[in-house]
């Protein structure tokens, strides 16, 4: 038997403790996306029924928790971040590996972010994209670790009705 879930590991030190649950849920996500790697190129791509392909769900990940991270920070998107978001639904023809390591590059920046977030900065607004929809640092991380762990859900998922 292997290590439990993040979550029942404790505190993570270095992190508010208003924000353990986003930090346990992207070290999750870490952990869980590295699943992925070994997938050969011709299920990346694939699809099962109307579901998004495996490749999808890794790079609106990482493009998400991104443009997510932006908007806690009080932050505009940029135009390479419009750019990513544009190409999400397309396959730039990268392998497995290179698509997790994108995925896991998102999730430690984001943990990186979370460290340096003041606990007394969570209720402060923040405005969510052109339509500048509000919310709050807490809301917008709090999302961000839920929407990255929908898209790992469906990775794993994807993954298990895909293989052979």
């Amino acid at each position: 038997m292997g290590a439990p879930e993040v979550w029942l590991r404790g505190a993570v030190p270095g992190y508010a403790a208003e924000l353990q649950p986003v930090v346990h849920a992207l070290l999750q996500a870490r952990e869980d996306v590295a699943a992925a790697a070994s997938l050969p190129p011709d299920q990346l791509e694939a699809r099962a029924g109307r579901s998004a392909s495996i490749g999808y769900h890794l790079r609106h990940l990482a493009g998400s928790l991104d443009r997510l991270c932006t908007y806690a920070r009080g932050e505009a998107l940029s135009a390479a971040q419009l750019t990513v978001l544009r190409a999400e639904a397309t396959s730039g023809g990268e392998s497995a590996e290179q698509l997790v390591a994108a995925a896991t590059a998102a999730i430690e920046a984001a943990l990186a972010q979370l460290r340096t977030t003041a606990a007394a900065s969570l209720d402060e607004a923040r405005a969510v994209g052109r339509a500048q929809l509000p919310s709050t640092v807490r809301g917008l991380l709090f999302h961000a670790a839920e929407h990255t762990t929908r898209h790992v859900g469906q990775v794993l998922t994807l993954k298990r009705v895909l293989e052979p």
